[in-house]
């Protein structure tokens, strides 16, 4: 008998996937990862609703819960991700590297060794080809498909990975749950942080970055628009929350060591589009499938949305070059461009960009 540990949130759709696999035939083992407050508890984020609703489900379906606290490790690998991509005036995407260090790596570490497989919630499939290699394959439901999220993942974690609901589309998830009268039926889908719930990055940045001044200005002109609290605190591609009047403005540029941030105005501006990038050293789920110096055609994302973006890749040494078909607007460094095959079915990886 496959011996399963399942990650359960005390949403519906980890829910739904222990009913699933009850329905299959097994009995898997829940647990439950506790991030909880930060490390000196000033932030008191209570996970008591999180826990009674998969306390619930395990009672439901007569499975072992058990609470795993990643308290600590959350906070030194993907906390200190983050503060330190703002420190360098990147992008970060916590969501990827909470998977890549926590669910699939810590867990593992802790007890997700013990058992064949790991199970989660994520919209997200695996399929196994011919020559038995493991493939991330999209979700039907392209509005919640996760593999982007998924794309850091190593190999190995990848083979253990189970995906109970990667084949439905929300809809369906919710009338499973409604259906077997599951305790998170009617909970609303979380947001924010990976775990962090309501935390915003703007109130990461200021804990642990602080407020430097610095100015606002725009690039075509050179004015100066205004000024700002730290670059740490805005993201090429940000039109929301600059409060100056007269636009649309849109982030375009930043200089780290001056603390300038540079905007432009205007829905259509072209500097805040761009068709052509970099990314160095991506991770790769399976196998890499572009040779050296050969152009392949491909769909990307660069930002968790329904669309997959048509492109052509070309590896040079180590970094690999993407055009698109379309400009995007707002690529920012650090950020991850996430590659998948031209029908985007299969995910190949990701890297930051450059």
């Amino acid at each position: 008998m496959t011996k399963i540990a399942c990650l359960i949130s005390g949403g519906v759709d980890s829910a739904v996937a222990v009913h699933l696999l009850k329905e299959a035939g097994h009995t898997p083992d829940l647990f439950y990862i506790k991030i909880g407050s930060g490390p000196e508890g000033e932030w008191d984020c209570s996970a008591e609703e999180d826990w009674e609703m998969a306390t619930a489900v395990a009672r439901k379906y007569g499975c072992h819960l058990e609470l795993i606290d990643l308290q600590k490790e959350y906070w030194e690998r993907v906390v200190g991700y983050i503060v330190d991509r703002l420190r360098r005036g990147l992008t970060p995407n916590s969501d990827v590297m909470c998977n890549r260090y926590i669910k699939f790596g810590c867990f593992d570490e802790r007890a997700g060794n013990l058992y064949d497989r790991i199970a989660t919630g994520h919209y997200a499939r695996t399929e196994v080809d011919e020559n038995g290699l493991t493939w991330l394959c999209t979700s039907p439901d392209a509005v919640k498909d996760q593999t982007d999220f998924l794309a850091q993942l190593d190999g190995f974690a990848l083979k253990k990975a189970m995906f109970p609901i990667g084949a439905l589309e929300k809809d369906e998830v919710r009338r499973i749950a409604e259906e077997n009268h599951l305790a998170p039926a009617r909970r609303k889908d979380s947001q924010g942080i990976c775990f962090l719930g309501k935390l915003r990055f703007s109130d990461l940045a200021r804990k642990y970055l602080g407020e430097q001044e610095g100015i606002v200005v725009e690039r075509e002109t050179g004015n100066v628009i205004g000024k700002h609290k730290g670059y740490w605190f805005y993201t090429i591609g940000q039109r929301k929350g600059l409060g100056f009047g007269g636009g649309p403005w849109y982030v375009v540029g930043k200089d780290i060591k001056r603390n300038i941030i540079y905007i432009s105005r205007g829905f259509q501006t072209q500097a805040a589009y761009s068709s052509d990038f970099s990314i160095a050293e991506p991770n790769f789920l399976t196998m890499n499938p572009f040779e050296a110096n050969a152009e392949y055609e491909i769909t990307l994302k660069v930002r968790h949305t329904p669309e997959f973006t048509p492109a052509t890749i070309k590896r040079l040494g180590e970094r690999y070059h993407l055009h698109t078909a379309e400009p995007l607007q707002g690529i920012a460094p650090g950020q991850f461009a996430v590659l998948y095959d031209k029908d985007h079915h299969r995910c190949y990886g990701s890297g930051e960009i450059c």
